[in-house]
This record gives structure tokens, C-alpha cells and sequence, in this order.
């Protein structure tokens, strides 16, 4: 939580504080439902089921999985680790149809080229991967 608080006082934002806030279908989630189809048709029965107004994400590895995200009628899509060119190929074929977010490999040197592609949100793991926790243990004497 102390990096989220971070990010935001640097000027960034959290698209997610934790789990509760947004269905996020990564790919182990994709391949073990049997497809984006699946995970997010799945996703949609246990939301009306226990009665949750949740947006959900998929991330996808590729154009096809966009397509096939697209077609589901998923809130957002995560492209995870495209290049740009294959970032900007993908933003034209969504149209705006549905929210854009790039993630995975994206540094400050390579963020504004991800960002003139058109996409809606970056992610940027490296403004937290480097944190190391502080240990705030308390022992019994």
C-alpha cells in the first residue's frame, strides 16, 4: 500500500488499490478457463451470480487474444508486452471500442512512444519492483 501512496504522490495513479477494485484476467487465468472467451464468460456468470458490478481486464499476448477480448465485451485490454509497433497496430483495430492499456517492459525512456499509440493507460512496474519492504516486524521479549 506504501508504494500506491507513493506513485500517487509523484503524480502517477493506481488503476487498481487491490483485487476488489477491478477483475484483472491474466494469462494463467486465460489458458486455464480454455480462452479468453471462456475466462471472461465464466467471469460474467460469477458477477451476476453474487451480484458485483466489477469492470473486468484481460491481458493479451497478441493481436488474436485482442480480437478475441474485443468480442467478448471486456471493460479493458491489456496489451502485455507488445512492442510499439504492434501497440499501435492493436489501438487502430480497437477504435476505441474499449480502454487500452500497455504493460510489461516499459521504461521512462520507452514511455512516450508506448503513449503516442494512443492507449488510454501504461502501467509501469518499475516505479515499485526495485522497493524493498520494510520489515516492521514486532518481537516478543
Amino acid at each position: 500500500l506504501l508504494e500506491k501512496w507513493a506513485v500517487a504522490l509523484g503524480g502517477g495513479g493506481n488503476h487498481r488499490m487491490g483485487l476488489y477494485d477491478m477483475v484483472m484476467l491474466k494469462d494463467n487465468h486465460v489458458d486455464f478457463a480454455g480462452g479468453i472467451k471462456a475466462a471472461v464468460a465464466r467471469t460474467k456468470a460469477y458477477l451476476a451470480q453474487t451480484n458485483r458490478m466489477l469492470a473486468i481486464e484481460v491481458e493479451t499476448r497478441n493481436l488474436q487474444e485482442v480480437k478475441e477480448a474485443l468480442q467478448a465485451g471486456v471493460d479493458r485490454i491489456m496489451l502485455d508486452n507488445f512492442t510499439v509497433s504492434a501497440t499501435k497496430e492493436a489501438v487502430e483495430y480497437i477504435a476505441g471500442r474499449t480502454e487500452v492499456e500497455s504493460s510489461g517492459g516499459i521504461t521512462r525512456h520507452t514511455l512516450v512512444p508506448y503513449a503516442e499509440c494512443g492507449v488510454d493507460y501504461i502501467s509501469v512496474g518499475a516505479l515499485t519492483h526495485h522497493i524493498k519492504g520494510l520489515d516492521m516486524s514486532l518481537k516478543a521479549l
